[in-house]
């Protein structure tokens, strides 16, 4: 299985179309056609479903696509840190995140990495812990930041200083506005917005899931989301109650919404992660013994 074929998969899973895709690549349609027909022969699978004017991707094809852009995506990481092997540190860094205050903590050390050394890159990838986890362990990212509770175990980990804290994000105009806190027993009843990993996770026995108890059937959870600012869309629409974080969405004097924490208080501690035993890039290197440096202050 060659790359350049793997590309070629991509750009037709991309655009729908061998003619649109050969034309991109600069090859002849035949040639293309076949080196698809030949990547399914070797593969023992049906790729694309194929009409009369389009082509879509079966479920094999959906898989493949997957781990075609992982591989890729290896192979260009691989490139680039024999490509920088020079005695100047450049090349790049991968680092997973959830929506957490704990990245302006990143910022800070990437600002400071980037002063020094202008040719390091630094690559963000938004997700939740589970995501950033998976492509931890497959190789597609250097860190991870992850908000706690969540199972690191099989990882080595620094503990961020900072914390963030858990309330609920509301329209200004909604019933519990005029609340300073938010308690439990205020949401039974109202229409709840709740993150998705919270919902998988709920038999987790620390942070938010034992604040909220463990009969989630008594909550009237209208919508769930991977990312908050979404989720702070359909608040401002009044939708529902946002279980959240503090700082990551607008919730100034100048905005329809508003932010109230939990009572009693909970905050979560944030974690940054990495592979054990992971051979690190230099510019990794000099990441990680930044943030060290930061943690141990």
């Amino acid at each position: 299985m060659e790359l350049r074929v793997l590309r070629y998969f991509l750009e037709i899973a991309r655009y729908g179309s061998f003619t649109k895709a050969a034309n991109l690549l600069h090859v002849s349609q035949p040639a293309l056609s076949k080196q698809i027909m030949d990547l399914e022969n070797e593969l023992e699978a049906k790729l694309f479903i194929r009409g009369s004017h389009s082509v879509s991707l079966t479920e094999d094809g959906f898989l493949l696509k997957k781990r075609a852009e992982e591989i890729l995506e290896i192979s260009e990481r691989t490139r680039s840190e024999f490509s920088n092997r020079r005695d100047d540190i450049s090349g790049e860094i991968y680092i997973g995140a959830g929506e957490t205050n704990g990245i302006k903590a990143i910022a800070d050390i990437a600002s400071e990495i980037r002063s020094k050394y202008p040719d390091i890159t630094l690559n963000f990838h938004s997700a939740n812990a589970e995501d950033i986890m998976e492509r931890l362990d497959k190789g597609l990212l250097d860190f991870g930041i992850i908000i706690q509770p969540a199972d690191i175990s099989k990882y080595d980990s620094l503990t961020l200083p900072s914390k963030d804290i858990w309330g609920v994000i509301m329209h200004k105009k909604s019933r519990l506005a005029s609340k300073k806190t938010i308690k439990r027993e205020d949401l039974l009843d109202e229409p709840l917005i709740m993150s998705k990993q919270i919902s998988r996770r709920i038999s987790n026995k620390g942070g938010l899931a034992k604040w909220l108890g463990p009969n989630m059937g008594r909550y009237n959870i209208v919508a769930r989301y991977n990312l908050l600012f979404n989720a702070s869309v359909m608040a401002s629409k009044q939708m529902g109650y946002v279980i959240g974080l503090d700082g990551i969405v607008d919730t100034s004097p100048d905005s329809v919404l508003c932010f109230k924490p939990l009572m009693p208080k909970l905050e979560s501690e944030m974690g940054i992660i990495w592979k054990k035993e992971r051979l690190f890039s230099p510019q990794a290197k000099l990441f990680l013994t930044k943030m060290k440096e930061y943690c141990e202050k």
